[in-house]
């Protein structure tokens, strides 16, 4: 499969590339398929930060398309990770549910970069749906002690059954998809406060996303470098 435009660009921006090998497959209550793949020397290489993505190339009728994806449970001592893939029509999804043990796809690590602030934030408040709640996990994992707000949006029941992983004192709220996600906006809008000493991190649809991170930076009025943002997906 020939690389496209794409490949350059990021290769141009840093991008570096790896490929993966699947060793473990297994379908997640019939909505999602989740892979479990040796990393192909990229987490000795480039390290791991909560949040990490990866863009995976698919073979769309011979051309290349990549799309990002959230590394689950990363773990450099074994060089596995685990990827987790919604079954909607498209590329990415074919590859995902007729992918064997023993194949291959390439990845690109360029772009994803977080961490948390220093000193820690006394609260997180956290905008997520199904395909970034991988990160929010990271995310919980990595600021186990720190009490967070959680809204989770969902397009359908089954996405229920993806497992948020809340302490005691993480406060989880599922949210159903409605009007585009219109409802998600203003459901979190009207809970959302400002504060100083509070991170906000908000990564679900694109035009949800602004909406959200608009209303914390310009009606809240939150400091810029206490947003975290980032459209996961693009409604069409």
């Amino acid at each position: 499969m020939k690389r496209n435009w794409e490949a350059v660009v990021l290769r141009a921006m840093g991008g570096r590339d790896f490929r993966l090998t699947v060793r473990a497959t297994e379908s997640v209550h019939g909505h999602y398929q989740r892979l479990i793949v040796d990393d192909g020397g990229l987490l000795e290489t480039c390290g791991v930060h909560p949040t990490m993505w990866i863009r995976l190339w698919f073979d769309d009728g011979g051309r290349a398309h990549q799309r990002a994806y959230t590394l689950v449970d990363p773990d450099p001592t074994t060089g596995r990770f685990g990827l987790e893939f919604a079954l909607h029509d498209g590329c990415a999804a074919r590859w995902a549910t007729t992918a064997k043990i023993g194949d291959t796809i390439d990845a690109t690590v360029q772009g994803s970069a977080f961490e948390l602030p220093d000193p820690a934030p006394e609260h997180l408040y956290l905008v997520g749906d199904a395909a970034s709640l991988p990160a929010v996990n990271s995310l919980l994992d990595t600021a186990a002690d720190i009490p967070a707000t959680i809204w989770l949006e969902y397009a359908h029941e089954g996405e229920q059954a993806l497992t948020p992983r809340a302490r005691p004192h993480h406060d989880v709220t599922w949210v159903p998809r409605r009007d585009g996600g219109q409802h998600l906006v203003e459901t979190v809008c009207a809970a959302l406060s400002g504060s100083d000493t509070a991170h906000y991190w908000v990564a679900c649809e694109a035009a949800s996303t602004r909406s959200i991170s608009r209303h914390i930076r310009r009606t809240l009025g939150v400091d810029r470098r206490q947003l975290t943002s980032l459209g996961y997906w693009r409604a069409t």
